[in-house]
């Protein structure tokens, strides 16, 4: 969403960005909550691990943020784009150490 709300809707990086930030908030929160009361598979230690990363990792993102340009924030996103789609695409052809596995606790 976010290269759309730059490049289609014309917004400002530095606000797509907290508008991306606030719809994910509120997207886990949410899906965090409906599989703690559905599934009950929720590790509250983890989600707690990853409350207080996650706060942290914004407030370092934050300052850096504002230090950068608008064109040094897309550098940096497409180079992020590419390194992912990169693993991606390494990962279809490096064969795994163990084609077939079974794994204590994982469902499927």
């Amino acid at each position: 969403m976010v290269p759309a709300m730059i490049y289609l809707l014309g917004m400002p990086t530095k606000v797509v960005i907290g508008t991306s930030l606030f719809q994910i908030t509120f997207l886990s929160a949410y899906t965090t909550l409906m599989h703690a009361v559905f599934s009950n598979t929720v590790d509250v230690m983890l989600a707690i691990l990853l409350i207080v990363g996650g706060v942290i990792g914004a407030q370092i993102g934050a300052n850096l943020g504002a230090k950068l340009r608008a064109e040094q924030l897309r550098i940096l996103m497409a180079l992020l784009v590419l390194a992912v789609c990169g693993r991606l695409a390494l990962d279809l052809f490096l064969r795994p150490e163990e084609l077939y596995s079974i794994t204590p606790g994982l469902i499927g």
